[in-house]
């Protein structure tokens, strides 16, 4: 493999290492016992074959097996069973899997990885091309793949994982040297906060993956000044899949600290970054190439209370939620008696399902709170498990796996209310309540708040069918409406709500509320950090509570509770 080389960088990226997770020996252990025990097969296999008695026979098998490949296969049995090209191909399989089995290629630059998989692919190495006046024509132009043998795997995987926290500069410098000669908007001195990488999409109409793995890695760096985790390496091919739908159109990902255009037409991408984040590039690159970067690249951008396109969400989804979510798929049901060239199952519309194998519980349970927060509601058929929406959902799921964030028009329509500020809501609620009163739940969704009111007291109102299906399951009593269309069933002595915040609907659905509270009711609502302190409602005694922040994962809003009384109630 390619020597690792040691740079030192400035206090920028020593501020950012993280911790990494030490490797295994286990891990190795168990890759090598598998090698010993495969090689040990090989070997047998290639003496078994060597007898001129099988050899005599065994090319009938080839023949007679891979009759549309016999042209193109060793023409020998020797040939055939050559045992040094499979050990090599045996070593490839199994650096590729210790690879794999680490997270060193998450944290691996572009460049480095395109090194491990070329010889990967070329175990026994490549001579350089050979000609009658060339007098290096014995000269490796990519070195043999090592064998995988106990001491050279745990040098090489103990030394990559070592310098994980140097491959930071690497990406930084490699996103750097990627970038686009032909245009004018890369400039040679430094990162600007316009960037562009030809060969996104190739020729034949694909994401190009070594393209896509430069931008994995700008995204990488990203997360790393915004305090996130990273996305694995393969990960971006999908956001840029996402992009090119909308032909030459900008698309924030990540929070919104990078927008991303692709044109199809000629396969280039156009990047852009906050002139911060800018910034902060040309500093990594300053403490790698001091003398290379001129001042004014140095500098940092002048302050300004908004900066165009870049409004930066707080909180992020983790990336390991977003990958879970990008890779759901339609839920399947049997189709009945399939003809002859049908499939044997057919998607259930308005449905999504995870792939298939063990995932992480924590980073599971995150994902179904935002499937919940769009709208989606978990379901059984056939004994598989999945979620049903009121719409197709393939669009907003997109749109979450690219920005990191969930739509804020998705959001509110129902967003689950977190236990801990729920809990803080009822309490308020429950001050001077007596049994027998009357209590009401605009917007409900699936009962985060009706959950912990007094269920026979208690109605609800819903405007999504399947979240008023999961309320009557639960025993409450719903009723079916748009809340700001709905005129009510007579006074309510308390009311407890956490309305849609998504532009200013939060205030319409609170004076509505307000206007079917009882002459001695209280109003209790979980409100934007942004209203508190304002008069909203005119003839209330208004107490709020301290701003609770990052409460609801995903988007950047914190949030009040707001206590409401009439005035001259007694």
């Amino acid at each position: 493999m390619s020597a690792i080389q040691q740079t030192s960088h400035s206090e920028l990226i020593e501020e950012i290492e993280p911790f990494f997770a030490p490797m295994s020996a286990d891990l190795v252990d168990s890759l090598i016992g598998q090698y010993n025990a495969a090689r040990k097969c090989l070997k047998s296999l290639a003496d078994a074959v060597s007898g001129d008695d099988v050899r005599g026979v065994l090319h009938y098998f080839v023949e007679g097996n891979v009759q549309d490949q016999r042209y193109s296969m060793p023409t020998t049995v020797e040939t055939l069973f050559r045992i040094e090209p499979a050990i090599a191909q045996l070593n490839a399989d199994f650096w590729n899997r210790a690879l794999r089995l680490t997270d060193v290629l998450d944290y691996m630059p572009q460049k480095r990885r395109d090194e491990w998989f070329e010889q990967i692919k070329n175990p026994m190495g490549k001579k350089k091309h050979r000609s009658s006046w060339d007098k290096s024509a014995d000269e490796w132009e990519l070195l043999p793949l090592p064998e995988f043998e106990e001491d050279t795997v745990r040098a090489t995987l103990g030394g990559l994982m070592a310098a994980r926290a140097q491959f930071f500069g690497e990406r930084v410098d490699g996103i750097f040297r990627a970038l686009s000669k032909e245009h004018v908007t890369n400039c040679p001195q430094g990162f600007n906060k316009r960037m562009i990488l030809l060969r996104a999409i190739t020729s034949y109409g694909t994401v190009d993956h070594g393209t896509a793995g430069v931008i994995n890695d700008l995204r990488c760096v990203i997360a790393k000044f915004m305090g996130r985790d990273e996305p694995k390496w393969n990960d971006t091919s999908s956001v840029i899949s996402i992009a090119r739908q909308d032909n030459g159109q900008w698309l924030g990902i990540d929070g919104n600290a990078l927008r991303i255009r692709i044109y199809n037409g000629v396969g280039t991408a156009h990047l852009e970054v906050h002139p911060d984040i800018a910034w902060r590039l040309n500093g990594v690159l300053a403490s790698m190439y001091p003398a290379a970067i001129p001042a004014e690249f140095r500098t940092r951008p002048k302050r300004a209370k908004k900066i165009k396109n870049f409004e930066l969400f707080d909180r992020p989804l983790p990336f390991a939620v977003l990958g879970l979510l990008a890779g759901m798929k339609p839920a399947l049901r049997k189709r009945e008696n399939p003809g002859f060239r049908e499939n044997k199952f057919v998607d259930i519309q308005k449905t999504r399902r995870f792939e298939h194998g063990e995932h992480d519980k924590a980073t599971l349970a995150e994902a179904e709170k935002v499937l919940a927060a769009i709208g989606g509601v978990r379901d059984k058929e056939g004994g598989l498990e999945f979620w049903r929406f009121d719409y197709e959902p393939g669009q907003v799921l997109n749109q979450i796996v690219c920005s990191g964030c969930i739509p804020d028009h998705k959001s509110h329509q129902y967003y689950p209310t977190p236990a801990s500020v729920a809990e803080k809501a009822i309490e308020l609620a429950m001050e001077g309540a007596t049994p027998g009163m009357a209590w009401l739940e605009p917007s409900a969704g699936q009962g985060g708040l009706a959950d912990m009111m007094p269920k026979d007291d208690t109605c609800c109102v819903e405007i999504s069918p399947l979240h008023c299906q999961i309320l009557k399951a639960k025993g409450h009593n719903v009723i079916e409406e748009d809340f700001l269309k709905w005129r009510g069933i007579g006074a309510f002595h308390r009311v407890l709500m956490n309305p849609p915040f998504s532009e200013g609907r939060w205030q319409a659905h609170l004076q509505h509320a307000a206007s079917m509270l009882a002459a001695d009711g209280r109003l209790v609502a979980i409100l934007p950090a942004s209203a508190k302190g304002k008069p909203l409602l005119e003839g209330f005694d208004l107490q709020w509570s301290s701003v609770l922040e990052n409460q609801f994962g995903g988007t950047s809003v914190d949030v009040v509770i707001l206590a409401a009384q009439r005035s001259n109630a007694a």
